[in-house]
């Protein structure tokens, strides 16, 4: 298959793990690993990309002129969001302004659920960032993806060695998939016709509760697992009690309460769609999230 995007595409985060599956998704859908340049803060986990054939250009977010480097010569580029809360809409601008200035044509960006109308905790720096691209005068493709089943991952050891899985989720569900699913996603969009100025709503093909979790960690570890709902006051206090300070606890507690009012539990079908499969069932990511 040949890609119908710009060449070269430029893949930000790609020392991260869903950077780095955009790389890999990239190329299982055709794109040469000549026409890939992965970018990120890590010289030497790009290393690892490099010996794959793809090209790399070590760059931060806050540090423009690495940008510009990076960017020079970009037909298409992949913004992965930032990781730092807080400066994710600065660094965001940073790399807009970069692409503009090299004139890449298109950009895809991997926003969060509803992000210009949600009330997730999350949602304000990608609604900045989706407003900020919107004038930008650069075609882009929008990819809000929900939840990452990987962001279970330390709850299985967690929970398998305490017995129970605590949250103050309520009856609130999650629509998870892999991040080699959002990851294929983005590979689609780039090597298929008519995503342009598109937004998709991507989530899980399987909207599960907590009871579904648990049972998923049990089935795994071969240990019995217990959820356990509590309010989000006891919960702030279990979280400081392990030893989080007040802002990350808080921050944990407004995420399950975002759950909780089911704003992670919406399933469009967007997600399998997209990359032409079904999503990554629960226990099989979180499998693959330990090994």
């Amino acid at each position: 298959m040949t890609t119908t995007a710009p060449t070269p595409i430029v893949v930000t985060g790609a020392t991260g793990p869903l950077g780095r599956h955009i790389v890999v998704a990239l190329i299982a859908r055709g794109v040469s690993a000549a026409n890939i340049v992965a970018v990120g803060r890590n010289a030497d986990k790009l290393a690892t990309l490099a010996d794959a054939g793809v090209r790399t250009s070590v760059a931060d977010y806050s540090d423009r002129t690495s940008l510009d480097a990076a960017f020079a010569g970009a037909g298409t580029l992949v913004l992965v969001s930032g990781s730092e809360v807080g400066q994710r809409v600065q660094q965001h601008t940073n790399a807009i302004d970069a692409a503009v200035a090299a004139g890449v044509s298109r950009i895809v960006y991997t926003s969060a659920p509803a992000a210009t109308t949600s009330t997730l905790v999350l949602a304000p720096e990608h609604k900045a960032t989706e407003e900020y691209l919107a004038q930008s005068g650069v075609t882009t493709t929008i990819l809000r993806n929900s939840w990452y089943t990987e962001n279970y991952a330390a709850d299985v050891a967690r929970s398998a060695e305490s017995g129970v899985l605590l949250s103050s989720t309520g009856e609130g569900r999650v629509a998870s998939a892999s991040r080699a699913d959002y990851a294929d996603a983005v590979a689609a969009v780039l090597t298929s016709e008519g995503h342009e100025n598109a937004v998709y709503e991507l989530s899980g093909d399987v909207a599960w509760a907590y009871t579904d979790l648990a049972a998923a960690i049990a089935e795994i570890t071969g240990k019995p697992v217990e959820w356990k709902n509590v309010s989000p006051e006891e919960h702030a206090a279990v979280l400081t009690g392990a030893g989080l300070d007040e802002g990350t606890a808080g921050f944990v507690v407004a995420l399950d309460g975002n759950i909780r009012d089911g704003l992670l539990g919406v399933t469009t079908g967007d997600l399998s769609r997209l990359i032409g499969r079904p999503t990554t069932p629960l226990v099989e990511g979180l499998r693959a999230a330990i090994a």
